[in-house]
């Protein structure tokens, strides 16, 4: 697979606004199971190039901002991209079952692959791009959560799993910002409750 094509952490544009604009593309894991082979982190713009995506193998994307919309996209081979979206605010104001549900998401498109019917868009099963505008808070505090559930030997707590993180996406101490955090603690705690977590 080619390397992803993003900014380096020290080379990033110096405003957010610039910063979302950038192009934002980094592998995080092997995703476990059929359905998907990797998740990634990324911003909208990378949710947006069908080059770039068909490169890194990704056919479908996770957005968890709740004011972007990205559209229909054809990948070079004629797959289209599968879009999944569960709406956060990147703040205060957001329901720990959203989290549940993002985490919920990600392994069930983990555990199978739901084909098509003929009378569907072509896809193939591929990488899953988790993403929000930017790419600093909202899915990052999501994939640290998944992490930690779903790779507790490697993150046995969620400040690992944020450390990895961080330290992949050139992140300081201040992203995600702490709504985000918190309401990844508050889910951890409803999952870890739950049978079957």
């Amino acid at each position: 697979m080619p390397a992803p094509r993003h900014f380096l952490p020290g080379t990033a544009p110096h405003s957010e606004t610039q910063e979302d604009a950038a192009f934002l593309l980094i592998p995080v894991a092997d995703a476990p199971g059929p359905g998907l082979t990797r998740l990634f982190l990324g911003n909208l713009s990378a949710a947006e190039d069908a080059e770039a995506l068909a490169a890194a193998g990704i056919t479908a994307s996770l957005n968890l901002a709740m004011n972007i919309f990205p559209g229909p996209l054809a990948l070079p081979d004629g797959t289209q991209m599968r879009r999944y979206q569960i709406g956060l605010l990147d703040g205060p104001g957001n329901a720990p079952q959203l989290f549940e549900a993002a985490i919920r998401l990600i392994d069930g498109l983990a555990a199978t692959y739901t084909e098509g019917k003929p009378h569907y868009p072509p896809h193939r099963p591929g990488g899953l791009l988790v993403h929000c505008r930017g790419g600093r808070s909202r899915s990052v505090a999501v994939l640290a959560l998944w992490l930690h559930l779903r790779r507790h030997a490697d993150f046995p707590d969620l400040d690992a799993a944020l450390t990895y993180l961080r330290g992949l996406r050139g992140l300081d101490e201040g992203y995600p910002l702490p709504p985000m955090i918190a309401l990844a603690r508050q889910a951890q705690t409803q999952l870890s409750a739950r049978p079957g977590r």
